[in-house]
Parts: structure tokens; C-alpha cells; sequence
């Protein structure tokens, strides 16, 4: 079972969805190193910031050759500016360049980006026609189901991008109002499926590889997007891949939990030596997550609450998963 995105083969047809402050380069490899994934994406990119040129926004696009085929998404409301950063994001030789118009952060609305395009369907039809004729690697557009349920224009926009070249599509079946609260609405994705000739996507509320097989027997969709489903369980693309291969791979084990967790942790320490406090930030964003389904999880997530340092937070991991070990 394969996707076709423009002359890009996706094997498996799963991808990592773009979260910003969490897909970067070190939880890529991570989900590579993993497998079972056939694109990961980067967290989105300021087309403002990246075409003037601001440095941070250029040192988060940097990536390895091992994590192909990636994806790079790009936000903005300002149709110029989005084709000139498309056209960086090829220049930097990503296999896709993918357009955001469904985030619902406030800080994105007020911008007049993300998903606030699906208000003013004529602006987004221009960001597309202009980062469509820059670009010869594939293109990709991703949106929610409308603003809210009385502003549901998703079919309206699914046709826009099918008109304009975009080579597949990504729905999330929420609404941006909805933001991550309620249930995804996966007849949504359906509809859309069945309106279009392109590949679509479907995304939200799969948690587990049997809602991502699910998704794709329900919907009919070509693949499928996982996001913060990964973060508590980055072996979701392993175990999906292998579900569709019509094996059942176990579940992670309390010893595979603490590899990984040293390996990404060592990997950012190792990386950002000069920065403590971006360290000490990743740290306790990825531990928040790592630890659900880990016994006693909760009561480690309290304890790191008060530690303050990377140093004191991996000797707390080791003393956790010592006392597992011996249990």
C-alpha cells in the first residue's frame, strides 16, 4: 500500500504531522530511526521570518539526508512572500513543500494565516496559483474541515487546490474553532475523498494504529497523518506499517522507553551545549509526553515540575527506570 504525492512514492503511506516546537531535527530522527513512517514533516515555518532571512528560522529548517523523504510546511497571508519561501524550501531540496492553512493558535488567526484562510477562499487560491509556479517539487495544502460548523467550506477548498496543481491534500476533521477539544468528524474526510481525484490525507484523533487502519477503511483516504498520538508513542508508524502488513508488532516495553528517551535526550544535550535553557525546555516538553502509559508516569511528571536543570532531570529518569528495572 503506497501513496503517490506528485512523482514522490510514499511507503508507507503514514506521515508525521508538522507540531511546531516538537518536529525537529532530533524527534525526526528519532521517528526515523524508529521506521514504519514514509514522510516526516518539519514544524512550520514563518514565511516572513524566512524570507528576511531570520537566522533562527533557518537554523530550524536544517535536516539530514537519512530523514527523507520530508516535507517542509510554510505559513503566511502574503501571497508574494509565501511563493518566494516556497521557493526557498526547494532551494534547500525538501521533497515537499506544504502550505499551512489550518492551524488554529490565536497567534496564527490574527496573522490572517493558517487556517483564517479558509475565511477569504480568494487569498488562498493566490498563495496556491503563486507558490504553485515557483515550485517543481510536489506541493501540498493542509486545512481543517472550515472556521467552524456553520463555515464549513472544505470541499470548497479541496477543489481550489485540485484545480491549481496541488498534488495531494491533508484534512484535519475539526473545525479551527473546535481547535483539539471534541471528537474529529472522519465523514468529513470522506466527503472530500469522494469530491476529489488528487490524494488526501486524513488526520485527527488517531491514536492508535487500528484507528489509523480505521481512518483509511472508513474514509477511503490514501494515507494517513499522525501527530500527538507520536509524542506519547513514536513507535505508532512501526506499529501501523506493520498492522497493514497484517502483522501485530508489540508494544513498546518500559526498557525501549528509557533507550529511547537517553538517546533523544543525549542527542539535544549534546547538540545545544551552549544554550542550558533550551535544553532544560525540551527536556521537560518531551518528558511530559514520553512518560504517558509508563507506570507511575504521572507521579514522575509531578516530580519534574520541580527540577531545574537537564542534569537533575535525567538523574531522576534513571532513578525512575532503576526502580522499574528492579521491580
Amino acid at each position: 500500500m503506497s501513496l503517490k504525492i506528485g512523482a514522490l512514492a510514499v511507503d508507507p503511506p503514514l506521515i508525521l504531522a508538522p507540531m511546531a516546537g516538537i518536529t525537529d531535527r532530533w524527534f525526526r530522527k528519532i521517528i526515523r530511526d524508529i521506521g514504519g513512517v514514509g514522510i516526516v514533516s518539519m514544524e512550520f515555518i514563518s514565511s516572513d521570518a524566512l524570507t528576511r532571512g531570520n537566522e533562527r528560522t533557518i537554523n530550524l529548517m536544517a535536516f539530514a539526508e537519512e530523514e527523507r523523504p520530508l516535507a517542509i510546511q510554510i505559513y503566511g497571508s502574503n501571497a508574494e512572500r509565501m511563493a518566494a519561501a516556497a521557493e526557498i524550501v526547494e532551494e534547500m531540496r525538501a521533497d515537499v513543500c506544504d502550505i499551512n492553512m489550518g492551524c488554529p493558535a490565536n497567534k496564527v488567526l490574527k496573522g490572517c494565516s493558517g487556517a483564517a484562510l479558509m475565511g477569504d477562499l480568494s487569498l488562498a487560491e493566490r498563495i496556491i496559483k503563486e507558490c504553485r509556479k515557483r515550485l517543481t517539487i510536489p506541493l501540498t495544502v493542509k486545512f481543517r474541515a472550515g472556521i467552524d460548523a456553520k463555515r464549513e467550506n472544505f470541499l470548497e477548498l479541496g477543489r481550489i487546490c485540485e484545480a491549481n496543481g496541488v498534488n495531494a491534500v491533508t484534512m484535519h476533521a475539526r473545525t479551527a474553532k473546535q481547535m483539539f477539544s471534541g471528537e474529529a468528524d472522519w465523514s468529513r474526510i470522506a466527503r472530500l475523498k469522494q469530491a476529489l481525484s488528487i490524494p488526501v490525507i486524513g488526520n485527527g484523533d488517531v491514536e492508535t494504529p487500528d484507528d489509523a487502519l480505521r481512518l483509511m477503511r472508513e474514509t477511503g483516504c490514501d494515507g494517513v497523518m499522525i501527530g500527538r498520538a507520536s509524542m506519547k508513542n513514536p513507535w505508532i508508524f512501526s506499529q501501523t506499517a506493520s498492522l497493514m502488513a497484517g502483522r501485530r508488532a508489540p508494544e513498546a516495553s518500559v526498557a525501549m522507553r528509557r533507550e529511547l528517551i537517553f538517546k533523544h535526550f543525549g542527542a539535544i544535550r549534546a547538540a545545544a551545549t551552549d544554550d542550558p535553557k533550551f535544553v532544560l525546555h525540551k527536556i521537560r516538553t518531551f518528558t511530559g509526553w514520553y512518560t504517558h502509559g509508563l507506570p507511575n508516569g504521572r507521579l514522575l511528571r509531578q516530580r519534574m515540575n520541580d527540577i531545574q536543570t537537564s542534569e537533575g532531570y535525567l538523574e531522576a529518569l534513571e532513578e525512575f527506570f532503576e526502580l522499574h528495572a528492579a521491580a
